[in-house]
């Protein structure tokens, strides 16, 4: 059940992104607004869907049966307020636009809130991953300008003034490569925690039943 949720979710993105664009002159004269509606409502779109169809339609002197819309769109949130899909969304990151009916809303959000903490997590271990690859490029980068220098420090094609130069950038470069390392050391240890805060929190989601 689970797979089959993440399944219809990822669905539902993608027709989402490709939903965005205006509706052709063919589409909005061939248009079933009822099922308009319920694809609206089941990707959880607020009621400002409705005002870019319009627009689009009216392009073409066409006018959406609102009415049919409406009664395709309730229908079509009661697929998308369930559980299983606002845990879907949440741990994909999406939002929530309070469309949801108070009946539905509670146990929505509970699952919502689920998921989107999950997906705060590994983006928590995510970042810190992309900030120690950040660091460990910059590290290589230093040393093997540090490794140019000191080439050029003992060539004896270089003269004095140059040499007390390159001695300078050297200091430098070997004071940051001390600073990265330290930062390297302190972001492995923050992404270690945020693994096994990750690794809890993925228990109480299997006991939650997502």
């Amino acid at each position: 059940m689970k797979q089959n949720w993440k399944l219809i979710g990822m669905t539902l993105v993608l027709a989402g992104i490709s939903g965005c664009a205006s509706m052709s002159g063919d589409e909005c004269a061939s248009g079933d607004w009822m099922t308009i509606g319920y694809e609206d409502g089941a990707r959880g779109y607020t009621t400002d869907r409705i005002g870019q169809h319009r627009k689009a339609c009216a392009k073409h002197g066409i006018a959406p049966d609102f009415a049919a819309y409406r009664s395709g769109r309730k229908q079509g949130l009661v697929e998308y307020c369930q559980p299983g899909r606002g845990f879907d969304i949440g741990s994909n990151g999406g939002s929530y636009n309070g469309v949801c009916s108070a009946n539905l809303e509670a146990d929505f959000l509970d699952a919502y809130n689920a998921g989107y903490r999950l997906y705060s997590l590994q983006s928590d271990v995510n970042r810190a991953s992309s900030s120690i690859n950040s660091r460990e490029r910059e590290l290589e980068r230093i040393k093997a300008d540090m490794r140019s220098k000191e080439a050029a420090l003992i060539s004896g094609e270089t003269e004095t003034r140059d040499r007390i130069v390159l001695l300078q950038e050297l200091k430098d470069l070997s004071e940051r490569t001390g600073q990265i390392e330290s930062e390297i050391k302190d972001l492995y240890e923050q992404r270690a925690r945020a693994q096994i805060e990750l690794e809890s929190y993925q228990v109480v989601v299997v006991d939650l039943g997502y």
